[in-house]
């Protein structure tokens, strides 16, 4: 069985997926925004979770939670699930990826979300003020952590990573008109991060559904993938 930490487990995609993993006999440490957010997640608690807490906006925050996950013991897979749809979403939706994905070294897999909608995001990577993260559109930031999910796996061949696009799903982001299905948007990333044969499909995966996707061209150009390496490790002070 897998350790497995999920980013923004206190509802939607995130909570379901950790109920799943949960039942499965998984090691599941599940995260919230706060000690407030956190106790939506006492059933989860109960049922033999570990918490942690901590506020993705904020760098030493994500610090925060990766030494709460540390004294925990390192996991073997990540999911980046926590996203959010307007306001910080470059230090949400990247910066803190990318400093997990740095702060955990010993997890195996990582599980970036993704979506559709990078496909409308810019390649021009200069474009991208890191210090002001509400200086972008969600579909900047779901290009970029795509293209950060295919720099670590062209770069880091002892992991696997891959991201998810879990479909336009009723969450409390998505809204209750979205069309796909729940169930259908946690099942990927909760089986790449635990399942015993996704290890069988490598890393560098842009999934919907368990099915493989391309994703935009230009998140596997490798200049592209550097420019952004480069700048999320001034702007954080970590590298790879």
């Amino acid at each position: 069985m897998a350790s497995i930490l999920i980013t923004g487990s206190s509802d939607g995609l995130g909570r379901l997926a950790a109920q799943a993993l949960l039942a499965g006999g998984h090691d599941v440490i599940v995260h919230a925004r706060n000690l407030a957010r956190l106790s939506a997640c006492q059933d989860l608690l109960d049922a033999g979770a570990r918490g942690v807490h901590g506020d993705l906006s904020d760098q030493d925050e994500v610090r925060g939670i990766a030494e709460q996950v540390n004294r925990l013991g390192q996991p073997d897979s990540v999911i980046h699930n926590a996203g959010v749809l307007d306001g910080p979403v470059l230090s949400v939706n990247v910066v803190a990826p990318y400093l997990l994905t740095a702060l955990l070294p010993d997890a195996g897999r990582h599980v970036y979300l993704s979506s559709s909608m990078h496909r409308g995001g810019s390649p021009k990577i200069d474009r991208y003020d890191f210090a002001h993260p509400d200086a972008a559109s969600y579909s900047d930031s779901k290009f970029l952590v795509t293209a950060l999910m295919l720099a670590l796996a062209r770069l880091r061949l002892d992991i696997l990573a891959n991201a998810v696009d879990p479909g336009w799903v009723p969450t409390k982001m998505g809204g209750t008109g979205a069309p796909d299905d729940l169930d259908d948007g946690w099942r990927t990333q909760a089986w790449l991060a635990a399942g015993p044969d996704a290890a069988a499909h490598g890393s560098g995966g842009y999934w919907h559904h368990r099915r493989r996707q391309d994703p935009h061209p230009q998140t596997a150009d490798a200049g592209v993938q550097d420019e952004l390496l480069v700048k999320l490790a001034e702007h954080t002070g970590v590298g790879w």
